[in-house]
């Protein structure tokens, strides 16, 4: 892996930023479900947005509940089944079918579409003139954006303290404003992978394009706790880039994920 170059003259549309956002409220919003009975804190301070959750909520679960008020006895689904059940498909890392690439990442049940949003890349996010010189030392995971924007999608060593350290700063209360999760083995976000696609190669085309996305203010805040992004300074008011990846073609069972890290769009 090396860091990622764009010209900022390229663009990096594959799909419009609506789609992007429609998934990520799809996915995210099947989650929060989910994990209902978790939510408890974060329901209680935001009662108006309770019955538009439980409308969401499957007929199955909705039989466990026996018309009360206990959403304990739900059947709680893994983050992975989750995802298959929403979007159609499981992604996972393994080890890369490239010598020597050390960890990728694969479709490992079902079937991506062309034009669909399959992982996403997590890390702090470093605005231009940000200091970031320890943290990338020797480090493989430097998302380089368009307009310069950093993310750090490193999660071992000064990297993973660093987004940890801000994840707690910003947290409101119950409401987490990121997801801290892609630093272990437990995803909450089970598309939070992303920066383990390897680079194509000859032998391997790209089969997915990284697309940089601003997260809109209107963002629903308990859904922010899936975010696997956080800004490094807390005093800057802007919009939270993310970065997607989209898939170029359709993309079948146990293929791995490739993408070019100097992708350009006409």
């Amino acid at each position: 892996r090396t860091l990622r170059y764009v010209p900022e003259s390229s663009q990096d549309k594959i799909i419009s930023d609506e789609a992007v956002f429609e998934t990520l409220l799809k996915i995210f919003k099947a989650l929060f479900v989910n994990d209902f009975s978790r939510q408890a804190h974060i329901l209680a301070l935001l009662p108006e947005i309770k019955c538009k959750y439980l409308e969401l909520l499957t007929v199955e679960q909705k039989r466990s509940e026996v018309n009360s008020c206990n959403h304990q006895s739900q059947h709680v689904f893994s983050p992975e089944e989750v995802l298959f059940n929403t979007l159609g498909f499981n992604i996972t890392r393994d080890q890369s079918s490239l010598v020597s690439a050390g960890i990728g990442v694969f479709v490992t049940k079902g079937f991506v579409p062309k034009g669909a949003v399959v992982s996403m890349y997590p890390g702090t996010v470093y605005r231009k003139h940000e200091p970031i010189f320890f943290q990338s030392l020797g480090n493989p995971f430097i998302f380089r954006c368009i307009d310069g924007i950093l993310i750090d999608g490193n999660d071992k060593g000064l990297s993973r303290s660093v987004y940890r350290s801000c994840s707690r700063r910003d947290q409101l209360g119950p409401f987490q404003m990121s997801d801290e999760s892609w630093l272990t083995a437990a995803l909450q976000n089970p598309l939070a992978v992303g920066q383990y696609v390897n680079n194509c190669s000859h032998e391997k085309a790209a089969n997915v394009c990284y697309q940089e996305f601003d997260v809109p203010g209107c963002f629903p805040v308990e859904l922010k706790q899936y975010l696997p992004n956080i800004v490094y300074s807390h005093d800057i008011e802007s919009h939270l880039r993310c970065v997607v990846l989209v898939a170029l073609r359709d993309i079948r069972q146990g293929e791995e994920l490739f993408s070019n890290y100097y992708t350009v769009v006409n």
